[in-house]
């Protein structure tokens, strides 16, 4: 059984109980800023388009969240801040909270308690990394694999390895062009034991080895950009296995019926979620804040986990993860987080990245152009 959903009147989600500026005082406009593909479909269907609807504004979405601390830092420096509401991962939320370019979040405050009442620190409990994080899902980085390329008599892929053994499973494949995940995946495949691989990248001899793992598949590999390039280079057959999100691949899988299939084997979990730019103009701010309280709540969350396969970060919407919204599929077995799922992954230290990413952004980039 679901919640009650709930749709407020014009003055909008947050209203007198978060006490919130009155309709008339909000911007009638906001742009939200995201990863665009399935993921930001699952945002526009459970609660970007609900909102709109109830409130009336117009709601502008922006595809730029794989750049978002670059064009934030761009931004601050000209003056010039022409977005309101920005989804980045945990590690990137910590980097622009330091930098002063996100706002720090009450989030006892700002944001609805569980339906029993629990405050939202406590049903959020750690996936709110910093203080200007405000967590939607918990995702993760994983492998697709063509089904029908696998080799005769070969079994098929079950971890992140088998795209470093091109002797058993040969093709191209498809890697990020950063170094999140990349890094971790050549020291585990090399054997580094799980809880040594950060330890292992503070040393430069630890770079070295991850490099020169990658670099074993480095000339057979398309580097993407947009998670959204590997289910399409998955669907074209050009590569025979590649990394990307979840739940990219739950859609190439489940709604688009792609001959894919999933090795979960060292998934890279990580957090995902908001962050609001400092600096915004006070009806803008209000509007934001107005759309999170509600877009935030335990109903919400839920509500997008019918669109893809990613975890609630609210503990109290776990319970009203069901169906998927148009294939009548149970979406449990499909998260990152699902037991059977579980076996083999690795937690990604944003902590880590949120120290160590620009350096390693750089020094990655020149590995690719060597």
């Amino acid at each position: 059984m679901k919640l009650k959903t709930v749709l407020m009147g014009a003055a909008g989600a947050m209203a007198l109980s978060a006490g919130a500026a009155s309709a008339q005082d909000m911007a009638n406009e906001m742009v939200v800023v995201s990863w665009g593909g399935a993921y930001q479909a699952s945002q526009v269907n459970a609660y970007l388009d609900p909102y709109a609807a109830n409130t009336g504004i117009n709601i502008i979405t922006d595809e730029s969240s794989p750049d978002a601390v670059a064009r934030l830092r761009a931004m601050a420096e000209a003056n010039n801040l022409t977005w309101d509401l920005v989804d980045v991962e945990a590690a990137d939320a910590m980097r622009l909270c330091d930098e002063g370019l996100a706002m720090v979040i009450d989030h006892d405050e700002m944001l609805a308690a569980a339906p029993d009442g629990t405050l939202a620190t406590a049903d959020f409990g750690e996936t709110i990394a910093s203080e200007c994080f405000i967590p939607q899902i918990v995702f993760s980085t994983t492998f697709g694999y063509r089904t029908d390329m696998v080799p005769e008599g070969v079994e098929p892929p079950t971890d992140a390895c088998a795209v470093f053994d091109l002797a058993t499973y040969p093709g191209r494949r498809a890697l990020n062009r950063r170094p999140l995940g990349n890094m971790e995946w050549a020291l585990l495949c090399d054997g580094v034991a799980m809880e040594d691989v950060y330890e292992t990248l503070e040393t430069e001899e630890g770079i070295q080895q991850a490099f020169a793992m990658l670099d074993t598949i480095k000339d057979q590999t398309i580097w993407w950009a947009a998670a959204a390039e590997t289910p399409q280079l998955l669907a074209d057959g050009e590569v025979f296995m590649g990394s990307t999100y979840n739940g990219r691949l739950f859609a190439a899988i489940a709604e688009q019926d792609q001959p894919i299939g999933m090795a979960w084997g060292y998934q890279m979990l990580d957090l995902d979620g908001w962050i609001v730019p400092t600096g915004l103009p006070e009806d803008r701010l209000a509007r934001v804040m107005d759309f999170l309280y509600w877009g935030t709540d335990t109903q919400r969350l839920a509500d997008q986990a019918q669109y893809i396969s990613y975890g609630p970060a609210r503990a109290s919407s776990q319970p009203f993860v069901s169906t998927h919204a148009t294939l009548g599929i149970e979406m449990g077995p499909h998260m990152p987080t699902a037991p059977e799922n579980m076996e083999g992954a690795f937690v990604t230290n944003y902590l880590w990245w949120a120290d160590y990413r620009d350096e390693m952004d750089a020094r990655f980039q020149a590995w690719l152009a060597q």
